[in-house]
């Protein structure tokens, strides 16, 4: 089936009048564009260091109401009743019709994500995809949800990258900010004895529940909704944070009492202007740099106690 597409763009001052009257016409299949705020509500909805850049560069005077009208409805009477409403409430506007199918409208965004590998043996890859190994690489399996990190951003490429480099059989990790639970994931696919994760965000916690039994190892790895370390107990041979700078740098006191005399810290999600403030948080509380890693103007680092 095809559905009739319909975009309206008008300036983000009217965009919430602009909203209700396309809401009015098609109560379902909507959805609306505004980056205006992004930077301001990024902090407030996931990691502010993390908006994507091609995000940032966004049109931030203007927003895009789309609506998806049913094949068996003609797309005519809403775009002339929208047209009717938004001229009677003098706010200029531009208007686009088109046709999707319905296929496409479901799955389209699939075509942006395909195999990837982030390390020397890990292999990250959609369910919907095939995929052969060669003997030495190892294959997960990660679906973009509503949980962050699915290998692709530098953060998390990076940070798998060291996390590759310290598993070994006898590793128990905890993974703070798990996000999707690909760290947790990574972690005991490529032979670690246990993984803790935890992130404040339930959705999150829920999806990386999903991945591990995806992925086989639920058995082996505990998730926790939480702020932190506040449900956390036990040491561990290797810590992993993937969030951003300030976090770290509020987790690194808190650090000792978890994170086992012998073991690796990995820190990642570190914008590359803030790396020293990190390394100097670090530093004070007794720690040595002895891995780092860089790409995209992204920082991760891997650190043991002095």
């Amino acid at each position: 089936m095809q559905y009739s597409e319909v975009k309206i763009k008008v300036a983000t001052e009217h965009l919430e009048t602009a909203s209700a009257i396309a809401n009015m016409v098609v109560p379902y299949g909507i959805y609306i564009e505004d980056y205006s705020d992004i930077e301001e509500l990024a902090p407030q909805i996931a990691h502010v260091d993390l908006i994507e850049q091609e995000l940032l560069e966004r049109d931030r005077s203007h927003g895009l109401i789309h609506i998806y009208i049913s094949p068996e409805e003609n797309p005519n009477e809403a775009v002339s009743y929208i047209r009717e409403r938004l001229e009677s409430e003098g706010i200029p506007y531009t208007i686009e019709s088109g046709s999707i199918d319905e296929e496409d409208w479901a799955t389209a965004w699939k075509k942006y994500y395909y195999p990837t590998k982030v390390g020397k043996r890990l292999v990250v890859c959609p369910s919907w995809e095939t995929y052969s190994p060669a003997a030495d690489e190892i294959v997960m399996v990660m679906d973009p949800g509503m949980a962050f990190g699915t290998g692709t951003h530098d953060t998390t490429r990076l940070c798998m990258q060291l996390v590759e480099d310290y598993v070994t059989p006898d590793t128990t990790q905890l993974d703070i900010g798990t996000g999707s639970g690909i760290l947790a994931v990574a972690a005991l696919l490529l032979g670690a004895k246990s993984a803790v994760g935890v992130d404040i965000d339930e959705v999150a916690v829920r999806v990386a529940r999903e991945n591990a039994a995806a992925n086989g190892v639920d058995t082996k790895v505990t998730f926790h909704a939480g702020d932190l370390t506040e449900k956390v107990s036990g040491r561990f041979l290797l810590v992993t944070a993937n969030i951003v700078a300030d976090v770290i740098i509020r987790l690194i006191p808190d650090l000792e009492q978890f994170l086992l005399p012998d073991g690796v810290f990995i820190a990642s999600g570190i914008i590359d202007t803030r790396e020293q403030d990190v390394l100097d948080a670090l530093t004070k509380a007794g720690y040595r740099l002895v891995r780092r890693e860089e790409s995209g103007g992204w920082v991760a680092l891997a650190v043991q106690r002095n």
